[in-house]
């Protein structure tokens, strides 16, 4: 049987029994078919990766009981995603992407050229949620609610860089850049800026500028969808700078035992 993988919010520790939602035990019994004592994999963001053995409860509860952990808690990139939102189906696209691609904060930008009046976190955080449960991370990235642009970078945090998606064409490669960064750059928290389908206004475009540790790019020849660009510049980002260099825990271990057997 495979095991299931679940995002969970109590502390984790051998012994405990951890609380599932209802949502959650209404997955294991009615989408999954998950019996009582099936095998479960849990999380929290903080505490490593567990084992957990599930026990139903009623017809409509159940728990996982806690044994042992099987991942320590790793770092992840500091890394935030500011976007303009984009419509439905689209923006569920981005969170999951971006989670996938391992970003920290999911930051809903509004400009000026942004057309979605509504953004619902909620179901942002449910799509990070999922991604993250099916993409083994051992976080959720935080899924912040929408802030308008020019209060955003009012109060851009000192020290941590910034890169624009530069849809006028008038920045170097992102590839070029990345690849030229020296080690403290490298190790520095970093954020990725990308405008809505109509490109960032001028003065947004002059703000923008005018933040110490900004750095435009371009995305090369072609014109991409916002959504597009976002998840791009998060795959050149991880490539050149962040963490795509390690190997999967999960698998690097699986290839050493195969090794150690042959």
């Amino acid at each position: 049987m495979s095991v299931t993988r679940l995002f969970v919010e109590t502390d984790l520790s051998s012994g405990v029994e951890a609380p599932l939602g209802e949502d959650q035990a209404h997955y294991l019994r009615h989408v999954m078919r998950r019996a009582d004592g099936a095998p479960l994999s849990l999380f929290n963001g903080r505490d490593g990766e567990w084992k957990a053995t599930l026990s139903l409860r009623g017809k409509k509860a159940a728990v996982a009981l806690v044994a042992e952990r099987t991942r320590e808690q790793a770092s992840e990139p500091d890394l935030w995603l500011c976007f303009a939102p984009v419509k439905r189906a689209r923006i569920d696209y981005i969170a999951e992407k971006a989670t996938e691609l391992g970003v920290s904060v999911l930051q809903p930008v509004v400009t000026q050229h942004t057309i979605v009046e509504r953004v619902n976190v909620e179901r942002l955080r449910a799509n990070a949620v999922e991604a993250a449960e099916q993409t083994e991370r051992l976080s959720v990235p935080e899924v912040r609610q929408p802030v308008d642009l020019t209060r955003l970078l009012g109060a851009w945090p000192t020290g941590r860089h910034l890169l624009m998606c530069d849809e006028t064409g008038s920045g170097p490669p992102i590839a070029e850049v990345l690849a030229g960064l020296d080690d403290a750059a490298r190790a520095a928290p970093w954020a990725i800026v990308v405008g809505p389908e109509g490109g960032f206004a001028e003065t947004e475009l002059s703000l923008l500028r005018r933040i110490k540790d900004v750095t435009a790019v371009g995305l090369g020849p072609r014109i991409l969808r916002a959504d597009t660009a976002a998840l791009a510049a998060l795959a050149v980002w991880q490539a050149l700078v962040g963490d795509w260099r390690r190997p999967t825990p999960r698998l690097a271990a699986d290839y050493r035992t195969s090794k150690d057997t042959v």
